[in-house]
């Protein structure tokens, strides 16, 4: 007996689970759109020195009629440096070697694509173009810290309580940063937004999971996986409609008052409830859901004892010890965090790496947020096909070698060469999508029962360690175009290989203990060590009885 036997009882995937999925995955396709949003938000327009007496204040970006002032035989020049004095050769046949200054009196911005980004706002142009970057990674250690903070809160005061303040911080903190006056206020607010984007994909997990019975699991975990693809499709259509930074902050962030209130109609993760004691309430919820399934006659016959009666095993395993010591306690639990470590934060690193460059390309940014959204849609379906059939080991490893080759040969390919690059990006973030989809499944059935959560969450924690210094390594291309995709390209190559020294295992059941994990991996050293004819036969079978895989509670 067991929770499943509850679902099952009062309808199992009926008509309240189906609706509660909706409402929990709604917010899921705004929350891409927070990740991605400076594409947009910080965008770098094509910009000037302002010379004074020549541009008033609304000048417009022209260098047609700024030889005289502006130095034009390179890009960098153009945008960060004016003539100290008139330049003589324009109007006479006399040259002189002039000396040129930095813009000393602002810049001059092209709004043809963007009515105003905080580029703009801010002059975070030249000497101060790393603060882009910089933005960018505050944001993403938020979410580090909100990962870290508000999954443990929600062990300790319940996911509905989280996930509701989640929603409603979202919505302000968005808000304030969409009409703070400073660079430094609107960070604070940003990072603010990026903790509780962890507080509500945690506790999302959390409450579709725990109401769900296994055999659709992995269905409504590919479905999670396929808002966050969406919502990159949706922040193309609305930055497109909305060329003003403010007011696209803004766009995205006000749904979440709406789901702030829709919220209030989630329950509480019945599970939760009992194994904390609140056995009344969960009767109650699942008295209620089996009301909407249509089981109201069986939910009547629902009794606190009975709850607690199928629970009894999760409350035993709840009174066990487990620290995240055990994670690197023993040689086979070493292997497979080491290894999986390596996987996470090398797909955080390069997923976001390649996704939080468009304007490198020479492209409409537009349109390709559009291409790079599009791509993961049939990246991760044919992710989910070589997992079924050919393996998880060889997609996570495939996957990220296959990114790795794209990345690097993207490196060293011209500048001019737009579409080749182009083709080459996307089909690198497309294997990354498709490594990240694997991760999760893989994992999960790579770490105990006993430790699944805590393993789940320190990997995690590397991914956004991962996305936090992706940003960061993109101020290398200051120096050369080629570093920072050769880094990621090297990254996930590493990665790749490490994935290789991981067991298999599809159809193969959940490890429920560490010395399980550590038993099937003797058992594949055996198999290395000995010669195939000399393998006793009872070795030659699974360690473990075959059984459908799923996935299950993530963090």
């Amino acid at each position: 007996m067991g929770f499943n036997d509850l679902l099952q009882t009062v309808g199992g995937m009926g008509r309240f689970q189906v609706l509660n999925t909706l409402m929990l995955l709604s917010p899921i396709t705004f929350l891409a759109c927070h990740n991605f949003l400076q594409n947009f938000t910080a965008a770098i327009p094509a910009h000037r020195c302002r010379i004074p007496g020549e541009d008033n204040a609304s000048a417009t970006y022209n260098l047609s009629d700024m030889a005289a002032f502006i130095p034009v035989d390179d890009i960098k020049s153009k945008s960060c440096m004016r003539y100290n004095t008139i330049k003589i050769s324009l109007k006479t046949n006399v040259t002189s070697e002039l000396n040129t200054e930095s813009c000393e009196d602002g810049w001059v911005y092209d709004h043809s694509d963007f009515s105003s980004t905080i580029i703009t706002e801010w002059d975070l142009v030249c000497n101060l173009r790393k603060m882009r970057q910089i933005a960018q990674s505050i944001y993403m250690a938020g979410v580090l810290v909100g990962a870290f903070l508000l999954g443990s809160l929600a062990d300790r005061f319940g996911r509905k309580l989280i996930i509701s303040v989640s929603y409603l911080m979202m919505a302000v903190c968005g808000t304030c940063a969409a009409f703070m006056p400073s660079f430094v206020t609107y960070c604070t607010f940003r990072c603010l937004c990026g903790i509780f984007f962890s507080g509500v994909v945690v506790n999302t997990l959390s409450l579709l999971l725990e109401w769900i019975p296994p055999n659709v699991r992995t269905l409504v975990g590919t479905l999670f996986a396929y808002c966050f693809t969406c919502g990159q499709l949706l922040l193309a259509g609305i930055a497109y409609g909305i060329r003003d930074w403010r007011w696209l902050q803004f766009a995205v962030s006000a749904p979440y008052y709406l789901f702030f209130i829709t919220s209030w109609f989630v329950p509480e993760s019945a599970r939760w409830l009992i194994l904390k004691g609140r056995s009344h309430e969960a009767l109650r919820d699942l008295q209620r859901v089996a009301w909407i399934n249509g089981r109201e006659e069986e939910g009547k016959k629902l009794t606190e004892k009975a709850l607690i009666a199928h629970m009894q095993t999760e409350i035993s395993n709840v009174k066990k010890s487990h620290s995240p010591v055990d994670l690197f306690r023993t040689p086979g639990m070493r292997r497979v965090t080491v290894c999986l470590m390596l996987v996470w934060f090398s797909s955080g690193f390069a997923f976001y790496g390649i996704g939080m460059d468009l304007q490198n390309f020479g492209i409409s940014i537009f349109l390709l947020q559009l291409i790079f959204g599009g791509i993961d849609l049939p990246a991760k379906l044919v992710g989910a096909f070589v997992m079924s059939y050919v393996g998880r080991r060889v997609t996570q490893a495939g996957s990220l070698m296959l990114a790795g080759v794209a990345l690097l040969c993207n490196a060293f390919l011209p500048q001019d060469l737009k579409t080749a690059r182009m083709v080459l990006a996307a089909l690198g973030k497309g294997c990354m999508a498709s490594s990240f989809c694997c991760a999760y499944l893989y994992s999960s059935e790579l770490f105990p029962t006993v430790i699944r959560q805590s393993g789940m969450g320190a990997v995690g924690m590397k991914a956004r360690m991962g996305s936090m210094v992706a940003p960061l390594v993109l101020m290398l291309s200051e120096i050369s175009p080629i570093f920072a995709p050769a880094i990621y390209g090297g990254a996930a190559i590493l990665s790749g290989a490490a994935a290789a020294f991981l067991n298999e295992t599809c159809n193969q059941q959940l490890p429920d203990t560490i010395e399980e994990v550590e038993a099937r991996f003797k058992v594949k050293e055996t198999y290395t060590m000995v010669p195939k004819d000399e393998v006793p036969l009872t070795q030659r079978q699974s360690p473990v009885p075959a059984q459908k895989s799923l996935l299950v509670e993530t963090v």
